[in-house]
C-alpha cells in the first residue's frame, strides 16, 4: 500500500467516525423536535417528523392561560444574565491576581481552588440549603443565582488563569514603565488579549441555569420563581406523565438563547479552551 492510499484511507476513516458522531448527536435532537410536532400527548410516529406536523404545543406555551412558560422563561434569562456577568467579573479578577501577582497564600490559595472544584456541588447541598435559609434568601432568584456564581468560580477561575499565564509578562513591564497602573494594565493590555477565554467562561455560566435541575429543585419552592428545567419537570409531573409533546416543544426552545450565544462567539472557543488549559 503506498503513502498515497494510506493517507486516503486515513481521512475517509476520521469522516466515517465524524459522521458516525453526528448521526448519533442529531438522531436524538430530531426525535425530540418530532415529538414537539406531534399532536395530542403520544410520543410515537412513523416518521422522526410526523406527518400530520403541528405547531400546537408550541402555541400552547406562549399563549394558553395555564402556561407559565414565559415566566420561567423570564426567571432563567435573568438568573443566567446575572451569573454571567457576576461570575465573569469576580472570576477575572481572582484569576488575575493570582497569575500576576505574589502575595502571602497565593500557594495555598491555588491548593483550595483546586480542592473546592474537585469536590461535586452535590455535597455541599445541605449546607448551601442551611446558609441560604439563615440568610432569608431561600425560594428567590438572587439565592439561587448566588449560589450558582460561588460554586462556579473556582473551575473558571483555574481556567482563566491558565490563559493568563500565557500573556508574556513583559507587556505587563512595558505599560508599566509607560506609567500605567494595575487597572489599566488589566482593563487595556490583559483583557484585550484575553477575549477567547472570556467568551468560553461567559458561555459556561450562561449554559448552566437552562440545564440545570437539581439546585433550584433544592432552592426554589414558589412556582413563580420557577427556572425553565423546573418548570417543564413540574408540567410533566402534575399532568401524571402525559403531557411530554409540551415538554418536548419547551425543551427544544430553551437551545435557542444558547446556540444564539454560542454562535456569536464560537470563533473564540477553539483558542480559549485550548489555551486556558495549559498547565498552571
Amino acid at each position: 500500500m503506498n503513502a498515497k492510499l494510506k493517507s486516503r484511507l486515513e481521512v475517509a476513516g476520521i469522516y466515517l467516525i465524524i459522521f458516525i458522531m453526528f448521526l448519533v448527536i442529531i438522531y436524538p435532537l430530531l426525535w425530540v423536535f418530532g415529538i414537539s410536532l406531534n399532536p395530542g400527548t403520544s410520543m410515537y410516529s412513523a416518521t422522526i417528523i410526523p406527518k400530520n406536523a403541528s405547531l400546537e404545543h408550541y402555541r400552547w406555551l406562549f399563549t394558553n392561560q395555564d402556561s407559565n412558560y414565559l415566566l420561567w422563561y423570564k426567571n432563567t434569562l435573568i438568573v443566567a444574565s446575572a451569573k454571567t456577568v457576576l461570575s465573569l467579573t469576580v472570576t477575572l479578577f481572582v484569576a488575575y491576581a493570582f497569575s500576576r501577582y505574589n502575595f502571602v497564600g497565593r500557594k495555598n490559595g491555588l491548593y483550595v481552588l483546586m480542592l473546592i472544584k474537585i469536590f461535586p456541588v452535590l455535597m455541599g447541598m445541605v449546607a448551601i440549603y442551611i446558609l441560604l435559609n439563615l440568610v432569608g434568601l431561600l425560594d428567590s432568584l438572587i439565592g439561587l443565582t448566588l449560589v450558582y456564581v460561588g460554586t462556579s468560580i473556582p473551575t473558571h477561575a483555574f481556567l482563566v488563569k491558565g490563559y493568563f499565564d500565557t500573556i508574556p509578562r513583559d507587556l505587563d513591564e512595558a505599560a508599566k514603565i509607560d506609567g500605567a497602573g494595575h487597572f489599566r494594565i488589566f482593563f487595556q493590555i490583559i483583557l484585550p488579549l484575553a477575549v477567547p477565554i472570556v467568551a468560553v467562561v461567559a458561555l459556561f455560566n450562561f449554559m448552566a441555569p437552562f440545564m440545570d435541575f437539581l439546585l433550584p429543585r433544592i432552592v426554589i419552592r414558589s412556582p413563580e420563581n420557577y427556572t425553565l428545567a423546573l418548570g417543564l419537570f413540574n408540567l410533566v409531573n402534575q399532568e401524571f406523565g402525559q403531557n411530554f409533546t409540551r415538554f418536548a416543544a419547551g425543551s427544544i426552545l430553551i437551545a435557542v438563547p444558547i446556540a444564539t450565544v454560542f454562535l456569536y462567539f464560537q470563533r473564540y472557543l477553539i483558542s480559549g479552551l485550548t489555551a486556558g488549559a495549559s498547565k498552571s
